[in-house]
């Protein structure tokens, strides 16, 4: 189970959203909220609908309907204001020494709200938390109880302000700059839609942790992975600078060498996370032109990682080296991608495969595969898959990858060479695939075809791979060339498919994961569709 889950049956499924992660996406091609991430997670929670939400600063208890019912009786109770809720508030600022209840009319003025008259009626009742038990670690905070009795944007953020005491890390409203808005709903309580029976949901609060942290716990399930991105450059507070945890390691990548500051933090990190040792990797403009000692990353912290070493994602397992140049094994971005051919489930009403396919096993293609990160996924599926890359150290570094897992590379086949070339040959041989994965670099070279950049080449990869996709298939497109906007790589991509006489039928774009979060200071590099064609 997803750890921010808090409670699910047929009907409801209640989750604790951590700070700085939106309900939903903002806009088509912005990171996934935590509604969209959910919905097309499971199949069973495809028909997830949002029935409230939380501002994207906001943690707490969310609501989300499965049903018809569900999503009928709850749109009834909180327009009925039968549904109560209860939220937390930190603030820097003198609060009322006893209860206050504030009703105003709120108006939206620009992007604020303020009392102003014709707007729609608001009421909010703040409690002092004055119990010990509550006490906080920073000195001269105070804790206040919201309990709002109408719905409004922003109803609690601008009360609060209004009276005195904005919410500490508000400043939109006013409050004192800090790492996120310090406000959590914490107990949602309303009748459940099936049984009539009331129910109260908790998402207890904890304002210590990093707001970068909690959303890494609530999306990332320790018993099956312990790899992924603990810091995301600017999104994350440190601009130019990246920090993955890979099992019993920290590696740390930036332009430059590790600062004081950085070396405090990735001290800290080594200590949180129980990690053995610690490494930097200071990133190369011409990296193709340095010497694999060069390239590869330097032990600044603890014990030195084996030559080989394992981590593990969604259960499955990867080797991983510090001592093979620029690249140690697997691009964590790719998590959520892997595990949609390892379940099956690309999307909300889209399976990977066709029910058409019957008792015969699955035949998958996997191009530029690297280490077959995405191949290991395919084949413990059950598929026949083929690894297809110009290198032969990394194809042998992906039957290694097989092996940890429990699969015979025997069984699946690896084709050293040229991309374009080979494609050109498994279509003369009448080869045909239910689906193809298709993450080239954003630049390389070969001798048989040339310089590929993915921004100018790419409509001729799919154009390419079509002839061997079978008709229903499903073509897996992704790059990571960060200044090409995600809306012409589509176009490129829709053309080539267009161009080939070849229809879309389904489509699902996806930008990188939760732990790669997107901002205004880090924008979004990684861009990924899944298309059914026909």
């Amino acid at each position: 189970m997803v750890p921010c889950v808090i409670f699910e049956d047929e009907h409801l499924l209640v989750v604790s959203k951590p700070a700085g992660w939106n309900t939903h996406a903002p806009s088509p091609y912005a990171g996934e909220g935590i509604y969209d991430w959910l919905r097309h997670r499971e199949p069973r929670w495809a028909t997830l609908a949002i029935l409230h939400r939380l501002d994207k600063e906001t943690s707490g208890v969310l609501v989300f309907g499965k049903t018809p019912l569900a999503n009928r009786s709850l749109t009834e109770q909180f327009t009925a204001r039968r549904v109560h809720k209860k939220y937390l508030l930190l603030t820097d600022r003198e609060v009322p020494k006893r209860e206050l209840t504030v009703k105003t009319t709120l108006l939206r003025i620009g992007e604020k709200y303020a009392s102003r008259p014709g707007g729609e009626m608001a009421e909010t009742k703040f409690t002092p938390i004055l119990d010990a038990k509550f006490a906080v670690k920073s000195a001269g905070l105070k804790m206040v109880n919201a309990e709002p009795f109408t719905g409004r944007t922003h109803q609690i953020r601008v009360h609060a302000a209004e009276s005195g005491f904005p919410i500490l890390g508000d400043t939109l409203y006013g409050g004192t700059a800090s790492s996120r808005v310090y406000l959590h709903a914490s107990e949602i309580e309303f009748t459940h839609p099936a049984t009539n029976a009331p129910v109260k949901f908790f998402a207890p609060v904890n304002f210590d942790i990093e707001p970068r942290h909690s959303l890494r716990a609530a999306i990332i399930e320790p018993d099956a992975t312990n790899a992924f991105r603990l810091i995301h450059g600017a999104s994350d507070g440190w601009p130019g600078w990246h920090v993955e945890k890979l099992g019993d390691f920290l590696l740390s990548q930036s332009e430059a060498p590790l600062n004081a500051r950085q070396n405090e933090e990735i001290s800290w990190l080594a200590k949180t996370f129980s990690s053995r040792g610690a490494y930097h990797k200071t990133l190369l403009r011409h990296v193709r032109l340095s010497k694999t000692a060069e390239a590869s990353p330097q032990l600044v912290l603890g014990d030195a990682a084996p030559e080989r070493f394992e981590i593990q994602e969604n259960g499955i397992r990867y080797e991983m080296s510090f001592n093979e140049g620029y690249s140690v094994g697997l691009f964590l971005d790719q998590r959520d991608n892997r595990r949609r051919l390892f379940t099956g489930h690309i999307a909300a009403d889209f399976p990977l495969l066709q029910s058409e396919i019957g008792n015969r096993k699955s035949e998958i293609l996997n191009t530029f595969a690297y280490t077959c990160g995405f191949s290991v996924c395919a084949a413990k599926a059950g598929a026949r898959v083929t690894s297809l890359d110009l290198s032969k150290k990394y194809l042998e570094w992906g039957k290694r990858n097989f092996v940890l897992n429990g699969l015979d590379p025997a069984a699946h086949d690896f084709i050293y060479g040229d991309t374009f070339d080979w494609l050109r040959r498994l279509a003369k041989k009448g080869r045909a695939f239910d689906a193809i994965v298709l993450d080239p670099p954003t630049f390389s070279q070969s001798k048989e075809y040339g310089t590929f950049r993915a921004e100018k080449d790419y409509g001729k990869l799919v154009t390419a791979a079509l002839p061997v996709l079978k008709p229903g298939g499903v073509l897996l497109a992704s790059t990571n060339a960060a200044d090409w906007p995600p809306e012409n790589f589509l176009a490129d991509v829709t053309a080539a498919v267009h161009g080939a006489k070849r229809k879309i039928l389904l489509r699902h774009y996806v930008p990188q994961p939760p732990d790669f979060p997107i901002s205004r200071a880090e924008p979004a590099y990684l861009k990924t569709v899944w298309l059914r064609i026909i």
